[in-house]
C-alpha cells in the first residue's frame, strides 16, 4: 500500500483592525477539518452525510460522499424504533415528505409468535410504551412480580399497553384529535428508497456527491488515511474519513487493519433469505413487525405501503442456503411463487475501534449482530450523533476517541445481551437449533445475572439497574420479554382479586384509548395524498 505525507493546515490566530491587534479565539475553528469524505452511500452513508451537513455547515466544513454506481447496498424492508423519529425531527423533515418517498408505514411494536410453547404465552407483543400507559404500567410490573412469586394472576404484557391495542385494531399511532401526550412509534420503510431519498435531501442541502469507485487507499507515515485513489477522479484527499462501505470495511478494516470481535458464541445466526410478497388486504395494513420463530431461526414480516417484506434468519450450521429457501417458500405459500430470493450472509460481531486514526466507521462496517428487533438503524444513528458530539466537544481532535469507542461498544453489547435473551428463554423443542440456543452457556455476566434474578424472585429492578442500566431497553422491555414468553414458575399460590381486576381495567382502557386513533390504512392514504 502506497504511503505519503500530507502536511497539516495552519489558520491565523490574530486579525488586525486599524492599528490595534484583535486576538480572536479562532483556534477552535482552525482545528475543524476543511473536508470530510464519506465512503459509501446507502442508509448509513446518507444518514451520516445529512446529519454532518446539518451539524457543521455553518463551520465551513465541506461534506462529500463518494458512491460507486457499480456497488449495490444491502437493503430490504426494514423497521425502526422511535429513535428515527427524533432524527427526522431534528432535521426538520416531516413524515408527510419522507414516508411516501420510502413506501413507509407506522410501527407500534413487534409481535413474537411461536418462540414460546408455554400455554397462554405462545405469542407476545413488545410495545413502544409512552405516557398513555402511565396509569397502568405499574399494574404490569406488580403483577409480573407477584406471578414470579407463584401467585396465579394474569401477567401477560399484551393487556397493558395502548400500542398493543393499536396493533390489534390495525390502527396507526396518530390520534384523530389533539391529545395531551403523544404515542411512541417507529416506522417500516424500503431501505433502498430511504437511501435515495436522503441522498437527494443531502445534496439539496449542500453535500457533494462523487460518483466513482475507489481502487486504492493511501496512508501517511503516521498511519492515517491520506487519500483515496478513484477510477475517474484520481486522487481525492480529505482531513477526515467516514467508512460507510458496508461489510467490506474498505477503510476501517482493509486499510487501517481493524479486526472484528466475533459474537458467534453468543449469537448463532449468520444468514438470511428475503422474499417480497404482495399485501393481501390494503384496507387493513398491519402496524407491527412480526418476528415468528421457525424450525432453524425466525421470519420477519414487515408491511410497506406497496408490499410485504419477508425474510428468514437462520444459522448455516443447521441448514444450508437451498434448504432455508425451500422451507421459507413452503411457509409463504402461493404468495412467494415466482418471487426472487435475496440471500445474505454475515459474521456476527463488531469491531473494537469504531473511530481509529482519522476515520470513523458507521453502519455495517462497524459490524452486525442480526436483524432481530430492527436495531441496526439505532446503531447507525447513535454512532453518528455520538461521534459528532464527541468530535466537536474535543475541538475536532481525537481527545474523546476512546470514550466514543467505549460508549458504542457498550451500546452494541447491550443490544447483544437483549437479543440473546430471546434465544436463552425460548421453550421450543422441535429442533436441535432451539435446544442449543437455549442451552448455550456463553453469555455475558450481565445477562446471566438478569436471568438468575428473574428466576429466583430476586429484586429484578435492582439487578437490571446494576447490570443493564437502561443502555437501550428500559426495564419494561425486559419485563415484556420475560413475562411474554411465560418465564414463570408453576403457580403454587392462589389468585388475588385486585391484580386480576387491574389487568382487566388496563386491557379495557387500552382498547378504549386505541379507538381514538386513525385506522392505519386510512391515515396512510391521507398522508400519501390519497394515492
Amino acid at each position: 500500500m502506497q504511503t505519503e505525507h500530507v502536511s497539516g493546515k495552519i489558520a491565523p490566530l490574530v486579525t488586525i483592525v486599524g492599528t490595534a491587534i484583535n486576538y480572536e479565539c479562532t483556534w477552535v475553528m482552525s482545528n475543524a477539518p476543511n473536508n470530510i469524505l464519506i465512503v459509501g452511500g446507502g442508509t448509513a452513508g446518507w444518514m451520516t452525510a445529512i446529519h454532518m451537513q446539518h451539524q457543521w455547515a455553518d463551520k465551513g466544513i465541506n461534506i462529500s460522499l463518494i458512491e460507486s454506481p457499480g456497488i449495490g447496498t444491502v437493503g430490504v424492508g426494514e423497521g425502526t424504533t422511535p429513535m428515527l423519529r427524533e432524527f427526522y425531527t431534528r432535521l426538520d423533515i416531516p413524515e408527510s415528505e419522507w414516508m411516501p418517498a420510502c413506501n413507509a408505514t407506522y410501527k407500534n411494536g413487534i409481535s413474537f409468535p411461536d418462540w414460546s410453547t408455554v400455554p397462554g404465552y405462545e405469542n407476545y407483543f413488545h410495545p413502544f410504551f409512552s405516557d398513555f400507559d402511565k396509569s397502568h404500567i405499574q399494574y404490569f410490573w406488580d403483577n409480573c412480580n407477584l406471578r414470579r412469586n407463584g401467585h396465579d394472576i394474569p401477567a401477560h404484557p399484551d393487556d397493558y399497553f395502548v400500542t398493543t391495542a393499536l396493533s390489534r385494531q390495525f390502527r396507526s399511532p396518530i390520534p384523530k384529535h389533539k391529545m395531551p401526550t403523544e404515542s411512541m412509534y417507529g416506522y417500516h420503510f424500503d431501505a433502498g428508497l430511504m437511501g435515495e431519498y436522503l441522498k437527494g435531501k443531502a445534496v439539496e442541502r449542500g453535500v457533494t456527491l462523487i460518483q466513482d469507485t475507489i481502487n486504492e487507499v493511501n496512508l501517511d507515515r503516521k498511519g492515517d488515511i491520506a487519500s483515496v485513489m478513484t477510477d475517474a477522479h484520481g486522487r481525492i484527499k480529505a482531513d477526515f474519513y467516514v467508512d460507510c462501505s458496508g461489510f467490506r470495511g474498505l477503510l476501517i478494516r482493509q486499510a487501517l487493519g481493524e479486526q472484528p470481535v466475533s459474537s458467534r458464541d453468543f449469537m448463532f445466526n449468520d444468514s438470511a433469505v428475503a422474499i417480497q410478497t404482495p399485501i393481501k388486504d390494503k384496507d387493513n395494513i398491519m402496524s407491527e413487525t412480526i418476528s415468528r420463530a421457525l424450525k432453524y431461526g425466525w421470519v420477519w414480516h414487515i408491511p410497506l405501503s406497496n408490499r410485504m417484506g419477508n425474510g428468514y434468519v437462520y444459522c448455516s450450521d443447521y441448514i444450508n442456503e437451498e434448504q432455508a429457501e425451500a422451507e421459507f417458500r413452503e411457509y409463504l405459500g402461493v404468495d412467494a411463487e415466482g418471487a426472487s430470493a435475496l440471500h445474505l450472509h454475515w459474521s456476527p460481531g463488531r469491531i473494537e475501534n469504531h473511530w481509529k486514526n482519522n476515520c470513523v466507521a458507521i453502519g455495517l462496517s462497524q459490524g452486525f449482530l442480526e436483524p432481530l428487533e430492527a436495531l441496526m438503524i439505532n446503531v447507525i444513528q447513535m454512532s453518528i450523533e455520538c461521534f459528532t458530539e464527541y468530535f466537536e466537544k474535543g475541538i475536532f481532535s481525537n481527545e474523546h476517541r476512546q470514550d466514543f469507542n467505549g460508549k458504542v461498544n457498550k451500546f452494541i453489547d447491550g443490544i447483544r445481551d437483549y437479543l440473546q435473551l430471546h434465544y436463552k428463554i425460548n421453550s421450543r423443542d422441535d429442533t436441535q437449533y432451539w435446544r442449543d440456543a437455549r442451552d448455550n452457556p456463553n453469555m455475558s455476566q450481565q445477562l446471566a445475572a438478569v436471568i438468575e434474578a428473574w428466576d429466583n424472585d430476586d429484586n429484578i429492578d435492582r439487578v437490571l439497574f446494576e447490570n443493564i442500566n437502561q443502555q437501550l431497553y428500559p426495564r419494561t422491555s425486559w419485563y415484556c420479554m420475560l413475562a411474554g414468553m411465560g418465564r414463570f414458575p408453576e403457580a403454587s399460590r392462589g389468585p388475588l382479586r385486585l391484580p386480576a381486576r387491574n389487568q382487566k381495567r388496563a386491557r379495557a382502557s387500552s382498547e378504549e384509548k386505541a379507538e381514538h386513533f386513525y385506522p392505519h390504512a386510512e391515515y396512510l392514504k391521507m398522508l400519501y395524498g390519497g394515492k
